[in-house]
């Protein structure tokens, strides 16, 4: 017999709240671009709309909650990436691992 545990499963409740987390930080880090490193800033913006667009993709046409979920979970990693080392100019902690205000 194969028990499940809650935190093992990915669910329609999961996803939802982490595309809501993760497009409120697409829609912070886009006005925020350190422009003395514009294109590195565009790079790695660029890399994190692609996966939450693949995220989009595996959730809306394939069904897909854990292909979508790492997806997410990649999206959200290159923007918490450029956060950490200055990329995108954001102090909220919530969203990102940067010191708030």
């Amino acid at each position: 017999m194969v028990y499940f545990m809650i935190h093992d499963i990915v669910t329609l409740e999961k996803l939802n709240k982490y595309f809501a987390i993760t497009q409120e930080a697409l829609d912070m880090a886009r006005g925020a671009f350190d422009s003395t490193r514009l294109r590195e800033a565009e790079d790695f913006f660029d890399m994190a709309s692609r996966y939450f667009s693949d995220a989009r993709f595996f959730f809306d046409s394939k069904n897909d909650y854990v292909l979508a979920f790492a997806a997410l979970n990649y999206a959200h990693g290159w923007l918490d990436a450029g956060a950490r080392i200055g990329l995108f100019q954001v102090k909220d902690s919530r969203l990102f691992t940067v010191d708030s205000e």
